[in-house]
């Protein structure tokens, strides 16, 4: 069973595009919590309200870090997503996160984000532009057979 995490923006349907894709008995996927209020919330909807918003921050971001964590540990690959709408410093982290533990890592971004992402992209083992590239290189890695 091949373990794919999918992390880094949550705005569009690159998840669903890749999952649907790549889906087989031989893969499992797994990814952050893609809810955007809850995502945020979860500490203080769990722990308890913060009056400063950076408490309100830190507990949520501390929540989601055991998921995160768990998710690319666990992971044999790890997809990260940069998208175009906002900077993805989490999907950054989680990045360097993946490429220090060795895992498998892949990026995903559009060529606007060459230059920025050069470094991320240099601990990458490959690099997509699009998501069916990444669905590809799943298939491939999975079966040896290449597209079409």
């Amino acid at each position: 069973m091949l373990k794919v995490y999918l992390s880094g923006e949550i705005h569009t349907d690159w998840r669903e595009q890749i999952i649907a894709g790549a889906q087989g008995p031989d893969v499992s996927f797994s990814a952050p919590v893609t809810d955007h209020a809850a995502s945020d919330d979860c500490g203080v909807a769990i722990l308890g309200a913060e009056p400063d918003k950076f408490w309100h921050d830190h507990k949520g971001a501390k929540l989601n870090a055991i998921r995160t964590r768990k998710g690319i540990e666990d992971a044999d690959v790890v997809v990260v997503r940069f998208g175009d709408k906002y900077k993805q410093w989490n999907a950054a982290f989680d990045a360097g996160y993946a490429a220090a533990l060795g895992k498998s890592l892949i990026v995903l971004h559009g060529p606007d984000h060459q230059h920025a992402l050069k470094e991320v992209d240099a601990a990458a083992l490959a690099v997509a532009e699009t998501p069916e590239q990444v669905v590809q290189m799943l298939r491939y890695v999975l079966t040896g057979a290449l597209p079409g």
